[in-house]
Order: structure tokens, then C-alpha cells, then sequence
């Protein structure tokens, strides 16, 4: 108590000063409309522009909800896709096959890696959000890689920049297929092998998921063709795709559960016993 006081005390000429200005000024704007109009007017503008801010900033934190927002939309929109393309499929159609043969879980990557022979990458999903190994992740532009390794609330993805992966891609035109493998040498490429030298190719065509497995839907995209040759016994193709996807800046991604995936690869089993 004493301190402030002594600060009163101390200070009581500036304070005096500040007191007797703020009442001249007081007086000055309620005495005179012009001063009072331009007060007002600095006022509204100071507040305008405070709120302005505020605003900017409150939207700029709900952007992150707003995303998530998004991206669980997006995710029923692609389940409703594919389950629409795996009915396609089908040329005669009743009521027993419409079944949800696909899930779509939205997830963000929190580590990746693409400078190594076998890159991975961290999301933010796990065993807890329904989660196993051995399903297919792809963002907005194309196919990313592979769930591996899963824990509660994270789980690894073997990333297709990895030379132990092999998905089955095709020519989006002809359906001629083979396998996607990558040699290692730039991020932005990978390759497609045994792709029979009958299969007509052009630079610029498209390559998409084959759907020859029980991870990836069919016709997902994967890049387009940048060059091809014949492999040394000239029965197969060897074609550099550029990929669709910038493998080194990845963000969202969303990962695709094939419900029929275990039934499907109990048959699978029997016929390679």
C-alpha cells in the first residue's frame, strides 16, 4: 500500500497533467460537433479495425476444424464412389449386394519420408479408429502407399516410393496391366513392369489401379507415362510414370478398408496351396 502511494506521490505532476488534458479533451468534443463527429470517427475506425483483426485471427484457428470438417466429408463422398463403382461392376444387380464394401478413414500425415530405398510414412490414425495392415492410402490425387505397422492411435504406411511394394496398375484405356515397383532414382517417378508388349502405349496415357487385388479399388490414379522400352528378353514393357501425387509434400490422406478384404484373401490362400 505504501508503494503506491509513493507512486502517487512521485508521479503527481504527470498525473495532475493526465487528468486535467483528458477533461479539456472531453470538454472540447462534447462542446464542438465537428471535433465530436471526428472522434467518433477515429473511434469506429480503431474499433473496426480491432474487430477486423480479431475476426481474421478467430477464422484463421477454425480453418484447422474447418479442414477436418472437409475431410471427413470428403471421405463419405469417396466411400459412396467406390462403393458405387464396385456395384457397377456387376451386370446383373439385386438388393444382397448393397453392402458398404468399402470404408474410408481421413487421416493426416505427421512424418514422411522419401530420400531412402524404403521410405515410410507416420498418420494419425490406428487400431483405434479401425485400423489393420494391408490397406490401401491415397490422397486427393492418387495412390500413396500401404498400412504396416499400427498401434492404438498411429500407424506406419509403406510409402510406394519403397522397393519392397508392388501394386498391380493398368492403362486406364485398354486394361492392360502390371506391377508398379520404384528404382530408387527420383521421388516424382516410379515404374510399371510385365506390361505385355502387345498393350498399345503413348506418352501422356494414364495409368490407374488395376483392382486386382483386396487393398486397392480399381481405376484409383496413379500418374501418366513419361517414356517406355522393352525389358532385355522383349517381352514386356518397362514405362517411367510420373505420378499424379508430389510424394514429398503430402498432407491429408485417406485410407480405404476393403470389408470383403479377409474373405477374399482366405481364397486367395486355398488356390496357392
Amino acid at each position: 500500500m505504501q508503494q503506491i502511494v509513493n507512486f502517487f506521490l512521485r508521479n503527481k505532476a504527470t498525473l495532475l497533467f493526465l487528468l486535467l488534458f483528458g477533461l479539456s479533451l472531453m470538454f472540447t468534443i462534447q462542446s464542438h460537433s465537428f471535433q465530436r463527429s471526428q472522434f467518433i470517427h477515429s473511434a469506429n475506425f480503431l474499433s473496426g479495425g480491432v474487430y477486423n483483426t480479431t475476426n481474421n485471427i478467430s477464422k484463421y484457428f477454425d480453418l484447422i476444424e474447418e479442414n477436418n470438417k472437409l475431410q471427413e466429408e470428403n471421405s463419405k463422398l469417396r466411400a459412396l464412389v467406390f462403393n458405387s463403382a464396385s456395384i457397377s461392376d456387376h451386370s446383373f444387380i439385386d438388393s444382397t449386394y448393397y453392402t458398404k464394401n468399402y470404408k474410408v478413414t481421413p487421416a493426416i500425415i505427421i512424418n514422411n519420408s522419401y530420400e531412402k530405398a524404403n521410405n515410410t510414412l507416420l498418420i494419425n490414425k490406428g487400431i483405434q479408429d479401425s485400423l489393420e495392415s494391408d490397406l490401401a492410402v491415397i490422397s486427393s490425387k492418387g495412390i500413396v502407399g500401404i498400412t504396416r505397422n499400427l498401434n492404438s492411435k498411429y500407424a506406419t504406411v509403406i510409402s510406394i516410393l519403397n522397393t519392397t511394394i508392388s501394386i498391380s496398375a493398368k492403362l486406364k484405356q485398354t486394361n492392360h496391366f502390371g506391377s508398379i515397383n520404384w528404382n530408387t532414382k527420383n521421388p516424382n517417378y516410379v515404374q510399371l513392369t510385365q506390361m505385355p508388349k502387345i498393350a498399345p502405349l503413348k506418352k501422356g496415357d494414364t495409368i490407374v489401379t488395376s483392382g486386382k487385388s483386396s487393398i486397392f479399388p480399381k481405376n484409383i490414379p496413379v500418374g501418366i507415362i513419361e517414356g517406355f522400352k522393352l525389358d532385355n528378353a522383349e517381352n514386356f514393357y518397362i514405362i517411367n510414370i510420373k505420378l499424379f501425387n508430389d510424394m514429398t509434400s503430402l498432407d491429408h490422406v485417406y485410407i480405404i478398408k476393403n470389408q470383403n478384404k479377409k474373405l477374399i484373401n482366405e481364397l486367395i490362400d486355398l488356390e496357392n496351396e
